[in-house]
């Protein structure tokens, strides 16, 4: 028996073979309301999204992250997780970077991993039919990809999506105190394990990072430990820990592992310290939610670079976070915008400085290098894309850490 006949068609869609197929798979990339897509629904043809797909042949069990911010960073980690504590573990998915495989290179590995934790966007979430994880993981909820969605509803109902086919069986592991994503849940089925908070099943008590999902508690290493950056990373590692408890791993392998931990590129990543001036790039804040966490996470004052490509979020949510802040400087398409709602939100006589820079990034971390002070940091943390200037928020936050090396 022959293999079997493959064809490759590129640069165009072709609707007549496309609707004939059994299964359409789209790029997470093709909005809903593009012309090809536009096209097959009025023919009645349904879609699935490339994890969709893949998780119909993928070995082990399931775990699916999504949420707003923190996704790539609590994926990774809960695969480094279970790794640590000898379970066969691989991630995937969404991760950006080239820091995991897509799901469906994962299906084919033919490895035989016990757990395969996926990254899930809201665009592939958006276009499932029988996915359903084993554990679900929800990270947090608030406004984000504005430009691509009408409204934030819209948004969050594509997120909703990995409760769709959730049965007894289900695990969820939600953020505790987080009203949203409890709306989000509903009334799904399943199990339901929540981090943050005492009283939680994963939490922080005098400064020791604890989960305990089957009644005992289990201590496993202190916060100042941990070698992540930022109030929200802690977040990141009771959840990741929480579930790699739940996947069997053991207090002893996630505690190594958590003392093993590694920043990710782009998110709150030191840079350089120099001068008492320390450098970090967040560039992978491309939301207000995003900023705003950073923001809360740092204990010195702060020199922040914000702006971008505009994705239509408020900025003026900004300010409360920003009593720490003494200088904003704010540059791309979105800096007028982010100025001018800034200060209003700031009112006269406020401490923080609110500037615009005009040009490239090279100004913008040049000026951040006049006002900084012994003491500061200069953080690089959008809370906007980066495609008015950069390819992708990897090629932004590089770029930046290379002027800020410079710099210092």
């Amino acid at each position: 028996m022959g293999s079997p006949r493959i064809d490759v068609e590129l640069g165009r869609h072709d609707l007549e073979r496309m609707a004939d197929a059994g299964i359409v798979v789209a790029s997470p990339g093709i909005p809903p309301d593009a012309p090809v897509l536009r096209a097959l629904a009025s023919r009645g043809v349904r879609w699935i999204s490339e994890p969709e797909f893949a998780s119909r042949f993928l070995p082990g069990s399931l775990i699916a992250v999504t949420g707003t911010n923190g996704k790539t960073t609590t994926t990774l980690l809960v695969d480094h997780l279970l790794r640590a504590s000898g379970i066969r573990s691989a991630a995937g998915g969404n991760v950006g970077g080239g820091l995991a495989p897509a799901a469906s290179e994962l299906a084919r590995s033919g490895v035989p991993y016990d757990w395969v934790v996926l990254e899930m966007s809201s665009f592939q979430l958006s276009a499932i039919d029988t996915f359903r994880p084993a554990i679900g993981v929800v990270t947090n909820l608030s406004p984000d990809h504005l430009d691509r969605y009408a409204s934030v509803e819209e948004y969050y109902a594509d997120k909703a999506k990995i409760f769709e086919n959730a049965d007894d069986r289900s695990v969820w592991v939600l953020p505790q105190g987080d009203d949203a994503v409890a709306a989000l849940a509903g009334d799904a089925s399943g199990r339901r394990y929540h981090f943050g908070g005492i009283g939680s099943d994963a939490f922080v008590h005098d400064g020791m990072l604890m989960v305990r999902p089957f009644g005992d508690i289990d201590e496993l290493i202190p916060v100042a430990d941990l070698p992540l950056l930022g109030a929200h990373n802690v977040l990141n590692a009771l959840a990741a820990a929480l579930v790699a408890r739940l996947a069997g791993a053991q207090p002893g392998g996630i505690a190594a592992g958590l003392g093993k931990a590694r920043a990710l590129p782009h998110r709150m990543e030191p840079v350089r310290d120099a001068d008492g001036v320390l450098w970090v790039n967040d560039s992978k804040a491309t939301n207000v939610a995003a900023t705003r966490s950073a923001l809360a996470s740092l204990d010195r004052p702060v020199v922040l670079l914000l702006g971008g490509k505009d994705k239509g979020e408020d900025f003026s949510q900004l300010a409360p976070a920003a009593a720490g802040v003494h200088h904003v400087l704010a540059y791309g398409a979105a800096g007028v915008r982010v100025a001018a709602e800034l200060r209003a939100a700031l009112g006269e006589g406020a401490s923080t400085v609110v500037e615009v820079v005009e040009g490239p990034l090279d100004g913008v971390v040049a000026r951040a290098r006049q006002l900084a002070r012994r003491g500061d940091v200069v953080l690089l943390s959008p809370a906007c894309s980066s495609y008015d200037m950069y390819e992708s928020y990897e090629h932004r936050g590089r770029h930046f850490a290379t002027l800020a090396r410079e710099a210092a």
